[in-house]
């Protein structure tokens, strides 16, 4: 009974939040709508005004060549954003694979070298990945475009 009972709470606490949630959408959604509408009022009176000030022809082309400095503008910080929040997912994602790499090998160690074979267990996967090390700080640049298929 009690079960149950912490079930309704909870699923109607989630409904309610559920709803809650769904009220604040539209809430800002009809919020953002107004919000460019305001902006575009407010362009086109300044677009107004400047036709008024330097004519119909030039406030358009000035009008025009704003906005498509503006989006270039936009776009390449875009780029640079989004190159710089690769390198940081690449660098956080290293980090975490070598700290996943490093709490696995804790957490096996002690097993391996409480048994029979577990000096050697440990050596060999050593061995490889120091191998592995060497030959890639040897490898020469040509090496890295090398899929291994000859195309003759």
């Amino acid at each position: 009974m009690l079960a149950s009972l912490i079930a309704d709470l909870a699923s109607s606490e989630a409904a309610h939040s559920l709803r809650r949630a769904r009220r604040s959408a539209m809430a800002y959604l009809a919020a953002g709508f107004a919000a460019l509408c305001g902006l575009g009022f407010l362009v086109a009176a300044a677009f107004i005004w400047a036709a008024r000030t330097y004519g119909d022809i030039e406030a358009a082309i000035g009008f025009g060549v704003g906005l498509l400095v503006l989006a270039g503008l936009i776009l390449l910080l875009h780029r640079l954003l989004a190159d710089v929040r690769s390198r940081n997912d690449r660098r956080r994602r290293r980090s975490e694979v070598a700290t996943l790499g490093i709490a696995a090998a804790a957490a096996v160690v002690p097993s391996l070298l409480r048994s029979k074979g577990g000096i050697g267990a440990l050596l060999g996967p050593l061995v490889a990945l120091v191998a592995y090390q060497i030959y890639r700080e040897n490898r020469g640049p040509a090496d890295d475009d090398d899929d291994g298929v000859s195309g003759d």
